[in-house]
């Protein structure tokens, strides 16, 4: 069982940046991918980025690509998001999302945050 903590979310002006970052509890983190999805007031939850197990693989949304980075630290159990260039329509709540393989599908995910908002001004 794997409990996720996110944090990091807050108020920006467009153009700024956040880090988000998950803590994830219990022993096998190390071995699950890892996942940011968002959703925005309204519309559908959409995948943002995902990082395999070992951080060597990493997979972004077209919409986040080149403006956000996802890692991870497996010694201190936590996943990141670096949201640069932030943007209005990044808007959202954002989701961290543990599971066994690498996707851009939610239903692939067997462990969620409560998530954090971000919200970003114009």
């Amino acid at each position: 069982q794997v409990q996720l903590v996110e944090s990091g979310g807050g108020l920006v002006q467009a153009g700024g940046s956040l880090r988000l970052s998950c803590a994830a509890s219990g022993r096998t983190f190390s071995t699950y991918a890892m996942a940011w999805f968002r959703r925005a007031p309204g519309k559908e939850r959409e995948f943002v980025a995902y990082i395999s197990w070992s951080g060597f693989s990493t997979y972004y949304a077209d919409s986040v690509k080149r403006r956000f980075t996802i890692s991870r630290d497996n010694a201190k159990n936590t996943v990141y998001l670096q949201m640069n260039s932030l943007k209005p329509e990044d808007t959202a709540v954002y989701y961290c999302a543990g599971g066994a393989r690498e996707s851009d599908y939610h239903r692939h995910y067997d462990y969620w945050g409560q998530g954090t908002q971000v919200t970003v001004s114009s």
